[in-house]
C-alpha cells in the first residue's frame, strides 16, 4: 500500500463512501423503528479509553452477539453480513481517489465510454449474436448503474419482442478492471513491486496506472495505448493528480515498443486484442508480446487466460517454453460483495 500524503487537490468525501462490488444487487441493511439494530447493540469501551487489541474486539463482538434476544438473532446476523454500515474501517483514501478519478472520466464521456474512433470494437459489439453494451466497470460500479438506470440512461434488459413484456438480460462488457479487480490485483496477485516496472498493454482509461499508483511502490507504471483520445483522457487525469513522478503514458502500438516490454518486471494485458485487431493482427501482437516479454522471473496478467486469447488464433506462440502459470487463492480478498466468477478471469504467469 502506497504511503505518504495523497495528491494535491483531491477532495475526501466522508469515509463512509461505499466500497466499488461486482454487478450484482447488493443488501442494504435492515432497521427497525427507526433505528439500526447496531445502535442498539452497545459494548463498553476498555477502560481507560483506548482503543481494543483485536483479540480484545473479538470477545467484545461475540459477547454483543451471544447477548441478543433470541428471536432478534438472526435479523442481526442477516444485517452484519449486508449492512455498509462498516464501509467507513474498510475504504482507505486511496479508495476514494481512485471513485474521484472515476467520476472526473464519468463526466468526460458518453455513458458507454467509447468513442467513435474506435471503429473496431464499436462493430464487434454489434456484431455479437445476442445484444451487448460496454459498461466500463472502472466507471460504473453496481451504484452508479442502478442510479443509471433509475434515470432512464441506461438499461440492464431489452424487449425480445419489441411491444410485449418479453424481456431479456443484456451482456455488459467491460475494457477495464472494476475497483474490486484492481484491489485484488495489487494486494493479493502481485508480490511486493518496490523498484519494479509495470507496463499496462492498452492502458485505456489508466486504471491499472492509477491504481498501481495507489496501491503499490511500483517506481515505474507505463500504459501503452493506441487511441489518441484515451491517452489524452489518462494525461488530463495524470496531471490533475499529479502522477507524473511514476506513471507515463505513450501513444503507440504495442507492436512499436519492444525495449519498453524487454526492461518490464509486471505486464497487465486486460481483454487487449480481440475487439480492437483482427485475427491476424492479433496473431501478430501475441507474438511480438511472446518475443519481447522474455524476462525471466517477470510476471504475465492476462484476463481471460492465454490459453482462451490463442486458442482462436494461428501462432507460433509455445506456453510451455514461455510461462508457467501461478495459481491465485481467489478467498483471500474477503471484502463482501465479491464477484468470485469476475476474479477467477484473472490469471497470472512466469515467464522461464
Amino acid at each position: 500500500m502506497r504511503e505518504g500524503p495523497l495528491p494535491v487537490g483531491v477532495a475526501l468525501p466522508r469515509a463512509h463512501a461505499r466500497a466499488a462490488a461486482g454487478w450484482g444487487r447488493r443488501g442494504r441493511g435492515f432497521s427497525r423503528g427507526g433505528a439500526h439494530v447496531r445502535e442498539a447493540v452497545r459494548v463498553a469501551p476498555p477502560r481507560g479509553g483506548g482503543a481494543m487489541e483485536l483479540e480484545a474486539a473479538r470477545r467484545a463482538v461475540l459477547a454483543a452477539v451471544r447477548g441478543t434476544r433470541a428471536a432478534d438473532l438472526p435479523r442481526l446476523l442477516h444485517w452484519m453480513r449486508n449492512t455498509h454500515d462498516f464501509d467507513e474501517f474498510v475504504v482507505s483514501n486511496s479508495d476514494v481517489v481512485l471513485r474521484n478519478i472515476a467520476e472526473d472520466l464519468r463526466n468526460c464521456l458518453p455513458v458507454e465510454a467509447m468513442f467513435t474512433s474506435e471503429h473496431q470494437a464499436v462493430q464487434k459489439i454489434h456484431q455479437h449474436p445476442l445484444p451487448m453494451i460496454h459498461v466500463d466497470a472502472f466507471l460504473y460500479d453496481d451504484d452508479v448503474v442502478d442510479s443509471l438506470c433509475e434515470e432512464g440512461k441506461m438499461s440492464r434488459s431489452y424487449c425480445t419482442e419489441c411491444g410485449s413484456y418479453k424481456t431479456a438480460s443484456l451482456e455488459f462488457i467491460s475494457h477495464s478492471f472494476s475497483l474490486m479487480e484492481l484491489k485484488f490485483l495489487y494486494q493479493h496477485v502481485l508480490p511486493d513491486l518496490t523498484g519494479k516496472v509495470v507496463v499496462d498493454v492498452g492502458s485505456r482509461l489508466g486504471a491499472v496506472l492509477f491504481a498501481g499508483y495507489l496501491y503499490s511502490s511500483a517506481s515505474q507504471l507505463h500504459g501503452v495505448e493506441m487511441n489518441a483520445d484515451f491517452c489524452q483522457l489518462q494525461e488530463m487525469m495524470i496531471t490533475k493528480y499529479k502522477f507524473i513522478d511514476r506513471i507515463k503514458v505513450v501513444h503507440a502500438d504495442i507492436c512499436t515498443q519492444p525495449s519498453l516490454l524487454q526492461k518490464a518486471d509486471v505486464v497487465v494485458m486486460n481483454n487487449v486484442f480481440e475487439y480492437f485487431l483482427d485475427r491476424q493482427e492479433q496473431a501478430r501482437a501475441w507474438e511480438f508480446i511472446a518475443c519481447n516479454v522474455r524476462k525471466r522471473g517477470s510476471l504475465l496478467v492476462t484476463v481471460p487466460s492465454l490459453e482462451e486469447s490463442l486458442s482462436k488464433l494461428q501462432t507460433d506462440v509455445q506456453l510451455s517454453q514461455w510461462v508457467e502459470e501461478v495459481q491465485l487463492n481467489y478467498d483471500v480478498y474477503m471484502e463482501k460483495d465479491v464477484d468470485r466468477e469476475t476474479l477467477e478471469q484473472i490469471h497470472l504467469y512466469k515467464i522461464l
